[in-house]
């Protein structure tokens, strides 16, 4: 599912509820009253969820960074972006979920990360949720996207609320290591033509073997 394997469950006890935190390429579906967290900076988080049906679910991604000045680039890169939103969808719907009744609320895509200098893979991110959902008739009804900061997000599926810190004065390594860890692998796995993750992990254990 991820680099990091599964989605990290624990007690949150401000909130005094369950939750999830998701780490880049990783999503997380529920029918259960948790809150779904995770800080984003150059990557887009798309909560996603059917109101009335109280299921819903949030992803963590970004496009393949793979200097996309070719229109087959640009193709691998929407592959995987498509991939990732279909698999959150599919996996909404299998709890019960009705996908026409489908809404969303997208965040992230900021430009806060040096190592991402020759193209604002942030925008690109944003760019692309923006028009999925367009495309895939899920109305977008909040967002806050792109811009130059970083954002803490809780999503309440039960709810379809979103609670979101803007974080301006950002610092934070463990953040740009990851994102930066999880551009690298995705613009191989693009390359390779693997459109999950865990193919590509494989993929890549076997390379090293």
């Amino acid at each position: 599912m991820s680099q990091d394997d599964k989605p990290i469950s624990y007690f949150d006890n401000r909130l005094q509820k369950e939750a999830v935190k998701l780490l880049p390429g990783q999503y997380y579906a529920t029918s259960n009253d948790k809150a779904l967290v995770t800080i984003l900076g150059s990557c887009v988080a798309a909560c996603v969820y059917d109101e009335e049906k109280k299921i819903g679910g949030m992803n963590h991604f970004m496009l393949p960074d793979i200097h996309l000045t070719s229109e087959s680039e640009h193709c691998l890169a929407t592959k995987y972006g498509v991939h990732t939103m279909d698999t959150l969808i599919q996996k909404l719907v299998s709890k019960g979920a009705r996908q026409s009744k489908l809404v969303a609320k997208a965040f992230g895509g900021g430009k806060v990360l040096p190592g991402f200098v020759q193209q604002d893979i942030g925008r690109i991110n944003a760019e692309f949720v923006i028009e999925y959902l367009n495309n895939a008739n899920i109305p977008l009804i909040n967002s806050d996207l792109m811009s130059t900061y970083a954002r803490k997000i809780y999503f309440f599926p039960h709810e379809g609320k979103v609670y979101m810190k803007r974080i301006r004065d950002f610092n934070n390594a463990t953040l740009y290591e990851r994102e930066s860890t999880h551009c690298v692998l995705l613009a191989q796995q693009a390359k390779e033509g693997v459109t999950s993750f865990a193919e590509h992990i494989h993929a890549y254990k076997s390379s090293r073997s």
